[in-house]
């Protein structure tokens, strides 16, 4: 592919999938000055997102939108991804240069195999970022990293096409794409759930406005964790506090049954963090353990 002074030259976009990931990448691109000139989209809401977001493409069928393309976004479901590369290959469409690109987490160059053996380019590129479907989505590009997986040789447009975009690209190789993707639905999926237990667990206890209570605290948390890493730790466990974690189980058993399973494993989880980081001696931790094991 031609570059410019090391950078992409402009491309004609199209985009499989205009969902609120895909409708964004496809924006972006449009601002860093590249044209999204088709895309494929079956339902209204889809419809809607490309007239909103992408007003210079025009609806097409797939393998239509491959020829009106250099560069394809393939921003479908993960289980559909290799289907997909599947199906536009075996179509007969010429990918012989085409740039594939998906932005699954949990996938990299890989699941774009059926196509890449007829000649396209595969990249993954995978905004690490959540996207609500509004305005502010496109500016939340500019603070994110990507997680960027190609072949060697196709790393600098992977990484290029990331930073025209505003973000941070930064590598995994292609065996760490799994962990790296549990990683990050542990830290942001999880955390919905705990703080949408946590409020919940605190409107029972009579609190009128669980989030604002949360918020200083959470937010607190969250900053000396991404600065400290465990060492932002405090609370129960760290204090090796049996009784008070007895205490909250025994509370939970009987108010919030389902919540008492994950309690138990993230403060055994916590403990040992701690035990690990010299933070708390073993000794200290015994009956907390016992306590837990219970």
């Amino acid at each position: 592919m031609e570059t410019t002074q090391g950078r992409p030259a402009r491309l004609r976009v199209g985009v499989i999938g205009p969902g609120r990931v895909g409708s964004v990448l496809g924006q972006a691109l449009g601002r860093a000055g590249h044209t999204v000139v088709a895309a494929s989209a079956v339902s209204e809401a889809s419809k809607k997102r490309v007239a909103d977001r992408l007003p210079t493409a025009r609806i097409l069928e797939p393998a239509q939108v491959v020829e009106a393309s250099d560069l394809i976004l393939l921003t479908v479901p993960d289980d559909a991804l290799t289907d997909l590369a599947e199906g536009l290959a075996s179509t007969g469409v010429d990918l012989r240069g085409k740039i594939l690109a998906h932005a699954s987490g949990a996938h990299g160059h890989g699941a774009l195999a059926p196509a890449t053996r007829v000649g396209a380019l595969p990249l993954a590129l995978h905004p690490v970022m959540t996207f609500t479907g509004r305005d502010e989505d496109i500016a939340r590009l500019a603070d994110c990293a990507f997680g960027v997986t190609a072949p060697e040789q196709l790393r600098p447009i992977a990484e290029a096409l990331v930073v025209e975009m505003g973000a941070e690209p930064v590598w995994i190789p292609e065996d760490k794409r799994t962990l790296y993707h549990a990683a990050l639905a542990g830290g942001a999926n999880h955390m919905v759930t705990l703080v949408a237990e946590s409020a919940s667990l605190l409107a029972s206890a009579g609190v009128p406005e669980p989030g604002r209570m949360l918020a200083p605290l959470l937010s607190a948390a969250l900053d000396n964790a991404l600065r400290l890493g465990i060492h932002g730790l405090s609370g129960p466990v760290l204090r090796g506090d049996a009784g008070t974690v007895a205490g909250h189980i025994e509370q939970l058993r009987s108010t919030a049954p389902e919540g008492v399973a994950s309690y138990v494993e993230l403060a055994r989880l916590t403990a040992d963090r701690a035990i690990n980081a010299g933070m708390l001696k073993p000794e200290d931790a015994a009956h907390l353990l016992d306590v837990l094991r219970r």
